[in-house]
């Protein structure tokens, strides 16, 4: 038996639950919970914005922890290990996007939160092939927070052979937004943020931008039309696309990874001129986690605390950690 955080109806507080894991699978391990980070998609499975989550829900998809058991059929994988679960949990290791290394987007993609028990809890069960060890040099309590939004940021640079001699741009700092600063920057990048709150200039600087654009500001933004090779767009507000469009050079990628409330409105014949792209990325692939946590541990190991200090910008996160009474969950 296990003991975890559970939301019991849509929109509920989280309360503790005691629940039978159930036999653990032949290709599964089971992971002791040391740390799991808060993510606003815990916040909108609590809340059923999407309309899939199942009750009791048992949130927490950026878990840190160590192998406690291992399946009959499992290899590479030793009891004791820290290791990182992140949004998903298992896949079917056999459709042509698994075996060329794409698993997140296999079609039996299984999410760590959805129907299952996640990691709020004790421990959780996943397919092994989706825990991987991590770097002793990354502090395991901030690395949760690269589990889903650090790998979100991080997968469009690795998919999109982004350079770092590339002017990249990132639309919406926050959250999100912090980290593709904190990566784009530690890349090599020269690095532009767009947002229209002029106070974000301040911290969009401490979290490494070379320029600051108000994005509100028409002019602003005509004065940097066809200088930006990538622009990695977080946001979930309108925005007036075409401007942006406008900002990519030609073959220029805007690749979006928040889900705006609202369909995208963008001319064909602004991409057709100059060959420009508009694309979505989900999260990545073990393989690519496993290069992000080792990116992280190499090239940015004095700063791993600022991941544990980025901006609660969410009133829905803030609502969860006053239930929980504590930042980074640790039962």
């Amino acid at each position: 038996m296990v003991k975890g955080y559970a939301a019991k109806e849509p929109g509920g507080k989280l309360e503790v639950l005691e629940y039978d894991l159930g036999p653990l699978g032949d290709h599964q391990v089971e992971v002791k919970v040391e740390y799991c980070g808060l993510c606003y998609t815990d916040i909108s499975m609590i809340d059923n914005t999407l309309g899939v989550s199942f009750y009791p829900l048992v949130l927490g998809h950026e878990v840190i922890g160590t192998i406690k058991a291992v399946g009959s059929s499992v290899k590479g994988r030793e009891i004791g290990q820290r290791v990182r679960v992140g949004w998903s949990s298992a896949s079917c290791m056999s459709c042509e996007f698994c075996l060329s290394g794409d698993h997140n987007l296999c079609a039996s993609n299984v999410p760590t939160v959805l129907g299952r028990y996640g990691g709020f809890a004790e421990s959780l069960y996943a397919q092994a092939e989706w825990v991987s060890p991590i770097s002793q040099e990354l502090d395991p309590e901030a690395a949760g927070l690269l589990l889903c939004g650090g790998i979100t940021v991080f997968n469009p640079l690795i998919k999109f052979n982004v350079k770092p001699t590339d002017h990249v741009g990132v639309i919406g700092i926050g959250g999100l937004g912090h980290l593709a600063l904190k990566f784009l920057d530690a890349w090599g990048c020269e690095v532009t943020a767009f947002s229209s709150t002029p106070e974000k200039e301040v911290e969009a600087k401490k979290f490494g931008d070379d320029h600051f654009i108000n994005s509100l500001d028409v002019d602003a933004l005509s004065k940097v039309a066809n200088s930006m090779d990538f622009i990695i767009s977080t946001t979930y507000s309108p925005v007036d696309w075409s401007s942006y469009i406008t900002v990519l050079r030609p073959r220029g990628w805007m690749v979006q990874i928040g889900i705006p409330f609202e369909p995208m409105q963008v001319s064909v014949l602004s991409l057709l001129i100059s060959q420009k792209s508009v694309t979505g990325s989900p999260t990545g692939s073990p393989v690519t986690m496993a290069s992000m946590l080792n990116f992280a541990a190499r090239r940015m190991p004095g700063n791993q605390m600022l991941f544990s200090s980025l901006p609660m910008t969410s009133d829905g996160c803030s609502r969860v950690l006053m239930e929980v009474n504590i930042t980074t969950f640790q039962i």
